[in-house]
């Protein structure tokens, strides 16, 4: 049975958005990555609930119990064109409400911002989706080509039991869709215009992500006493492979959507840039530099650690887990150096894999993108950027769809936006979301 909405249903597709982000929020679709979290059944089911009141027919399939996803299509008027897949995930990273000011699966609305998690990750775009969908099936209005708008779980646990398992068990669903669009681009940062000295927005389209590998490290020693010298301790092999790959200078690298956006920025700002000298350019990028960051290089990070069960004995195993996310083409090398700087004693165990990816920075989705932005915010610039994590795009690329990155928000010059990923008080302005659906209700109708 699917769940209703709890409070009035409003009028303008702004209004519903920041409302059905609220009650989002207020499902808690926490994903550990183990299978012990609550699932996404319950916001599926609000989902079915909103998208049925509006006529509309959705399919809600599990992976396991409680994994659910909810697909629904819209037809254009143009069958023959290629169709387009609007996608969001329900899940959220879990949070630890000690940490918060707020409860976190409260959805407060404080400062002009609702508050919680999934608030930008991605319950937001989620809604900004919804709401659009809802008043695009009201019109009765049919948008140029056909749509999927699909709501997937498990992304933040790579998606294996969300977009993966839709994409393979209903690959069907899908059927001439050619491009995707989902989370982590469209959204503002503020730079200096050269021209005027004041200052501009520039919105950043994600063409490209870069590759997922979730790395398992198990080095092997020599159980023993705590009180007799091991120089077969396996922690102490798994510390060395740990400073070994923490202290690697992984080399930089340039990928077209990199220059691509080094060169608008410079552009704007009136400067220029050199691969030796990237300093001044990534400081007017402001919270968004962490992001850029991270695309210049492959990277490797230690989570998570285990060893041991007695203070006394020296175990015979211990792990770290790696999370390395790679450049296009940078695969193989990634895992060849992580295995060389491992060294003999230590295994390396492929826990999840997925792509990077690159999407053509023009054509005729990238300019519609464009021409909907600006027709919000006049002035602006809108320029490519590659995203140091990853998305659902990496799924629907197995049916050959061409994924981007367009999850639109006008945002305060001050908001350390890319902070709110996965961070203690994460929230969005709702103002924001009142401009991203307006934006995305003239995609729809633009694309």
């Amino acid at each position: 049975m699917t769940q209703t909405p709890s409070t009035p249903m409003t009028t303008t597709a702004e209004d519903e958005a920041v409302r059905i982000c609220k009650e989002l929020i207020r499902i808690d679709t926490s994903n550990y990555g183990d299978g012990t979290g609550p699932g996404e059944r319950a916001a599926a089911e609000y989902v079915m609930g909103l998208l049925q009141e509006v006529g509309l027919d959705p399919q809600l399939t599990e992976s396991d119990p409680g994994r659910a996803s909810v697909v629904v299509r819209t037809e254009g008027r143009d069958p023959g064109r290629g169709g387009l897949v609007l996608h969001g995930h329900l899940d959220v990273v879990p949070a630890e409400a000690a940490d918060w000011s707020v409860d976190p699966f409260a959805a407060e609305e404080r400062d002009g911002m609702i508050w919680g998690r999934g608030a930008v990750d991605m319950k937001d775009m989620d809604a900004m989706l919804i709401a659009t969908l809802r008043q695009l099936a009201r019109s009765g209005e049919k948008p140029p080509r056909d749509i999927v708008w699909a709501f997937f779980a498990d992304e933040e646990a790579g998606g294996d039991k969300g977009a993966g398992h839709v994409v393979a068990q209903h690959p069907e669903w899908f059927e001439g869709c050619t491009e995707a669009i989902s989370e982590v681009g469209g959204f503002s940062v503020t730079l200096p215009d050269a021209a005027t000295g004041a200052p501009t927005r520039a919105y950043l389209l994600q063409t490209a992500e870069k590759g997922i590998a979730w790395l398992r490290l198990h080095a092997r020693g020599r159980a023993g006493h705590g009180s007799v010298p091991n120089e077969e301790n396996s922690i102490v092999r798994l510390a060395e492979a740990i400073a070994r790959i923490d202290a690697h200078p992984w080399p930089r690298t340039y990928i077209a959507s990199v220059r691509e956006l080094f060169d608008g920025v410079a552009q704007i700002v009136g400067s220029t840039w050199s691969e030796d000298n990237l300093e001044e350019l990534l400081g007017r990028l402001g919270g968004a530099r962490r992001f850029v960051e991270g695309t210049l290089r492959d990277t490797a990070n230690f989570s998570m650690l285990t060893s041991g069960y007695k203070h006394n004995v020296i175990p015979q195993k211990a792990s770290a887990s790696l999370d390395c996310r790679f450049l296009p083409g940078h695969e193989e090398e990634l895992l060849a150096t992580i295995r060389e700087l491992a060294g003999e004693h230590v295994e390396v165990e492929i826990v999840h894999k997925d792509v990077a990816l690159e999407a053509p920075s023009s054509g005729e989705l990238v300019e519609s993108m464009k021409r909907t932005l600006l027709k919000e915010d006049p002035g602006a610039h809108v320029l490519p950027y590659c995203l140091s994590g990853g998305t659902d795009n990496k799924h629907l690329s197995r049916l050959g769809i061409t994924g981007y990155g367009f999850a639109p928000l006008r945002l305060p010059d001050d908001l350390d936006f890319v902070g709110m990923f996965h961070g203690v008080d994460e929230r969005v302005p709702v103002d924001s979301i009142r401009f991203g659906t307006r934006v995305l209700g003239q995609l729809v109708a633009d694309c």
